[in-house]
């Protein structure tokens, strides 16, 4: 028989396989429309089922942040990565290389010190290696400025053996919060267009540009619809979170969530559960506990939850499940061993999150 979703023990990370995939198919069926590939990060994800998933659903790949990620990607079975990020340093720098023998990985790139030690670590180990250029659209972390210094970079990469340039990236996510959706649509046409100018310069220079990358669940539609854009790295709306919906005005509905066991009731209007910081990430923004009275007040240490009522309610009793719709999937998901995929309350399997901690 299968088991029923609140009789899971707990604290459980539970993903809801309508919701999910549901919003799967709504931001392939998007890109598909408008004629741009997806490429959806997943450094919160982490579940290779869930990436597996996707890529069915008509990715052509993935986004990582880490370079643990994407070895764990390729161990899965996916053979195209981007690492959104700089690698450095000469260990992980071989183990870049060594990844070129499982799967296309090309890795963002901004710096000539970078790209001295890249090339000569595939020169040493006789592979090319595929790069793209971070370009800063608006982030203000890491990047080139847009314009004549990617073009110039370009000139670079194309001087050192071992390398080949496939194109540019860049996240608009100073785009992100912004709440008005006119200001927030001309902010992203902005931000895409300073990387689709520096793109253009590029091809001017005479290298080939065949990766034009940007976007995410934050700046979802409007980054698939900006032209020269050619693939978009849209990954946290599969699972939503308050985060997106309430911070980055996204109307993804939310599949993931943490269930918790109600330990205690010192009170008629205080409940003690199971989760805390531990389970729920409360950094970016507050879990919601879903199915109760009006709160009053909640507040998590380490291992647990209070939650006062507003007024006193025999209900829930000592035993029973109370679920919290979780405040970052990104962050949550990173405090988990295991995923619990449920359909109609009842659950259909439970997957390792295998790149947790996969932060090296």
């Amino acid at each position: 028989m299968t088991p029923a979703r609140n009789a899971l023990d707990t604290p459980a990370l539970v993903v809801d396989l309508d919701i999910m995939d549901a919003n799967i198919a709504r931001i392939a069926a998007a890109c598909r429309e408008s004629g741009v590939r997806w490429r959806p990060h997943i450094k919160g994800v982490k579940t290779p089922e869930i990436i597996l998933r996707m890529l069915a659903a008509g990715a052509v790949g993935v986004t990582c942040a880490k370079l643990g990620e994407a070895e764990l990607m390729a161990a899965a079975g996916v053979r195209d990565i981007l690492i959104a990020n700089q690698i450095v340093g000469a260990e992980k720098i071989a183990r870049l290389v060594a990844l070129l023998d499982r799967a296309l990985t090309t890795v963002a790139v901004d710096s000539i010190a970078n790209i001295d030690a890249l090339s000569k670590a595939a020169v040493r180990a006789a592979r090319e290696l595929p790069v793209v250029i971070e370009v800063d659209i608006g982030m203000k972390r890491a990047g080139v400025s847009p314009g004549g210094a990617v073009a110039a970079l370009a000139d670079a990469i194309a001087a050192r053996p071992g390398l080949r340039l496939r194109g540019v990236m860049g996240w608009e996510s100073h785009a992100i919060r912004i709440a008005d959706r006119a200001e927030k649509e001309q902010t992203v046409v902005e931000a895409v267009g300073l990387l689709t100018a520096s793109a253009e310069a590029c091809r001017a220079a005479g290298h080939a540009i065949d990766i034009v990358s940007c976007g995410g669940t934050g700046t979802f539609p409007w980054c698939i619809r900006q032209p020269g854009v050619t693939e978009v790295q849209i990954g946290g709306g599969i699972f939503s979170d308050r985060t997106y919906r309430e911070e980055f005005h996204m109307d993804f509905p939310c599949a993931l969530s943490v269930l918790a066991t109600v330990t205690s009731r010192p009170t008629a209007t205080r409940i003690i559960v199971d989760a805390g910081r531990k389970s729920l990430s409360c950094e970016a923004a507050v879990p919601q506990p879903l199915g109760l009275p009006p709160v009053r007040s909640l507040r998590f240490s380490a291992e647990h939850a209070t939650i006062e009522l507003e007024d006193a309610s025999a209900e829930p009793r000592i035993g029973e499940r109370i679920a919290f719709l979780v405040g970052s999937s990104d962050m949550t998901i990173n405090l988990h061993d295991e995923i619990v995929a449920t359909r109609g309350g009842q659950v259909e399997a439970v997957w390792q999150i295998a790149a947790r901690g996969k932060s090296r």
